[in-house]
């Protein structure tokens, strides 16, 4: 079965369309900057990680970070604009050229099997290797590991997600719709590993502040 044809479209949904189709790079890295800038600000929220700015910034750092947005969150920002919206917009753009005005069952299996071992690895790497150059990465060692540790974890996720929205794409969404149906499953789980992974960190944090506490309660009393 094909997606059916796009019918009663909303007026703001309609200009973002148009303006998808003259400026797509454009339009989807300012797209996918917006969501990453937006998806850090939820997690921390969610996780209750406090935002914290120095003493000493300036009235505009504070408000800022009242509101909970930090360095970090312009820091993916960029990241959607300059890394995920390019490499996403040239991969699923040869992916579909391949694969178009091809509806058999075969071709819909080919497409799925060709973005899981083709352009969900590229992705994930360059995910992890700017993240780790985000959170303080010097040197293409501490890169290096930081994709090797992660990316079978992120891989096996992307595995499972990109195939079954793949799936209802193919079925149920109109092609012109694939750019913001795919936008929204990525900021919805974007948002939800940011938050696990925030989370998982104060745990840690906590976890490390009660050691070293009931180590100096135990140096004290001895």
């Amino acid at each position: 079965m094909s997606a059916p044809p796009a019918k009663n479209i909303n007026p703001l949904l309609a200009k973002y369309l148009a303006q998808l189709a003259l400026h797509p790079l454009r339009t989807k890295a300012l797209t996918t900057g917006t969501l990453c800038f937006v998806q850090e600000i939820l997690g921390s929220k969610l996780a209750g990680v406090p935002i914290r700015a120095p003493k000493d910034s300036s009235p505009a750092v504070h408000a800022l970070a009242a509101a909970g947005v930090d360095l970090k969150a312009f820091k993916m920002g960029l990241y959607g604009f300059l890394v995920s919206a390019p490499l996403s917009h040239y991969l699923v753009t040869q992916l579909q050229k391949a694969f178009a005005g091809k509806t058999s069952p075969a071709a819909k299996v080919s497409q799925i099997l060709a973005n899981n071992l083709l352009v969900a690895p590229i992705q994930t790497a360059a995910f992890l290797s700017s993240m780790a150059v985000i959170n303080g990465a010097t040197s293409l060692s501490e890169i290096i590991k930081t994709v090797k540790a992660g990316f079978f974890s992120v891989i096996r996720i992307q595995w499972v997600v990109s195939p079954a929205s793949l799936i209802i794409a193919q079925n149920f969404i109109p092609v012109e719709l694939w750019v913001p149906f795919f936008n929204m499953i990525q900021f919805v789980f974007g948002t939800y590993f940011n938050y696990r992974v925030k989370k998982l960190r104060l745990a840690a944090l906590k976890k490390e502040k009660e050691k070293k506490e009931g180590d100096d309660k135990d140096s004290s009393s001895s």
